[in-house]
């Protein structure tokens, strides 16, 4: 008889699903012959139960650094920056250009901001120390509040401490068992975890194709009181930008809501920074959600949803990530706030941010590199369809001053491995010309 000290871990899992579910079995019946029951330590359950290094996850985890040891290069992931991170950073004292950033207006590290964090804690302390409904409240959570609805042009706004938080949260809570949420195939992490909270029927439609879309609704929309549209603003993995006007009249004519998450798109795309709302020519209440972060362009940590009065003061009374969550710091509201008022100012960082996109693309267009679906974003792949390849080349860039991080699968598929680089509006023409020609050059070296 083979025992569990034999058995493969899969085996064991499976044997320990089939011992706890006859356990529940037989505990609802009397032994044959006597009144007692059987409890729990009368099963004996296999030592793998309780071990977590076993856990067959854990292991595939582990397993996936093997690559790293078969190419003898060091861990590209959890690097330390010594310096604020802008257009260049420094690593192990290594002076490097850095594409591994989200600092897309350079306002992380800005004097200005700095300043205004500095005296924020000044203020109001390091901590809001409690939630906001427990006395957390400061005034700069309800300026920053004013300032993102007058941003975007709705109503009112709900500061989160957290961006990921805030679309689990958000879409775990509005949506119920009886509803549909129609998402995007290439949505955030967040918000398909949001969906999975929230129990509703959950459909993905093929990428940006608002035609599909409308299919799934026409077959759909009468089986479901309400439905959730999930799209994305720049989509941070491929660089592209979504048709949000064309998700909206879909919205529209089959009475639907609309969430839109600006993580990657406000402050980066529209003339003046605005994001979706400018980029498509939108007023602000065409969006029932808008979502953003203030991570990126806004130098910050937390996140929000923007929208009408009435739904916003429901998620600060109601959303377990608002209601039960300390709230955002004050040094992370008013450097947010601070951002916001510059760009707002001075759009110059943006212009300059744009310009230095497309000049990215341009010259990797030119060179022949793979950027996919990137289109008038900072955020542009460069496609090399190996994990492999792309772990040398990034290893190789590192070594010649330039931080880029590898993406492999399966965060996207083994074909679709690639180097992320998110442009900044402080890199200069040298830099990017100098990173595109170290490309070109090194791939040739990753074969």
């Amino acid at each position: 008889m083979t025992t569990t000290d034999t058995l493969s871990i899969e085996e064991k899992r499976a044997r320990l699903k089939q011992l706890i579910k006859e356990k529940a079995q037989a505990a609802k019946q009397p032994v044959q012959g006597s009144s007692e029951k059987i409890t729990t330590e009368q099963v004996m359950l296999p030592e793998v139960a309780d071990k977590v290094e076993t856990f067959v996850e854990i292991q595939q985890h582990q397993q996936q650094f093997s690559l790293l040891e078969e190419l003898n290069i060091h861990n590209p992931y959890f690097q330390v920056n010594e310096t604020i991170t802008r257009n260049t950073t420094q690593i192990s004292g290594q002076a490097l250009i850095s594409y591994a950033s989200y600092n897309y207006l350079g306002y992380s590290g800005d004097e200005r901001v700095s300043m205004a964090a500095k005296e924020a804690i000044d203020a109001y302390g390091s901590s809001p120390s409690a939630s906001r409904i427990a006395t957390g409240e400061k005034p700069v959570h309800g300026q920053l509040e004013t300032a993102i609805a007058e941003l975007i042009g709705c109503e009112d706004a709900t500061v989160f401490v957290s961006g990921h938080a805030t679309n689990v949260t958000t879409i775990g809570h509005i949506m119920r068992s009886q509803d549909l949420i129609l998402h995007d195939a290439l949505s955030h992490n967040s918000i398909i975890e949001g969906c999975v909270l929230s129990g509703a029927r959950r459909v993905p439609f093929p990428h940006n194709d608002y035609q599909a879309l409308e299919e799934i609704l026409k077959k759909e929309r009468n089986n479901y009181d309400r439905v959730l549209i999930v799209v994305e603003g720049v989509y941070s993995m491929d660089g592209d930008i979504a048709p949000v006007e064309k998700f909206v009249q879909i919205k529209k004519r089959y009475q639907c809501l609309l969430f839109v998450d600006e993580a990657h798109s406000m402050g980066t795309i529209g003339k003046s920074g605005k994001g979706i709302v400018e980029h498509c020519q939108l007023n602000g209440d065409d969006v029932d959600l808008w979502m953003g972060t203030f991570s990126k362009s806004f130098a910050s940590c937390g996140g929000y949803i923007a929208g009408k009065k009435a739904l916003t003061d429901y998620l600060k009374y109601t959303t377990p990530g608002f209601l039960y969550s300390v709230g955002i710091t004050p040094a992370n509201a008013a450097a947010a706030l601070a951002s916001i008022e510059l760009m707002q100012a001075d759009a110059s960082r943006v212009a300059r941010l744009q310009d230095n996109a497309a000049y990215f693309l341009q010259l990797a267009q030119a060179a022949g590199l793979n950027t996919g679906a990137s289109q008038d974003t900072p955020v542009i792949p460069i496609i090399i369809g190996s994990s492999k390849k792309s772990l040398l080349l990034a290893h190789k860039l590192f070594a010649k001053g330039v931080n880029v991080q590898p993406i492999l699968y399966p965060a996207v598929s083994e074909d679709e491995s690639r180097l992320r680089f998110f442009i900044t509006s402080e890199h200069s023409r040298e830099e990017i010309t100098t990173t595109v020609r170290l490309i070109s050059e090194l791939l040739l070296q990753c074969a």
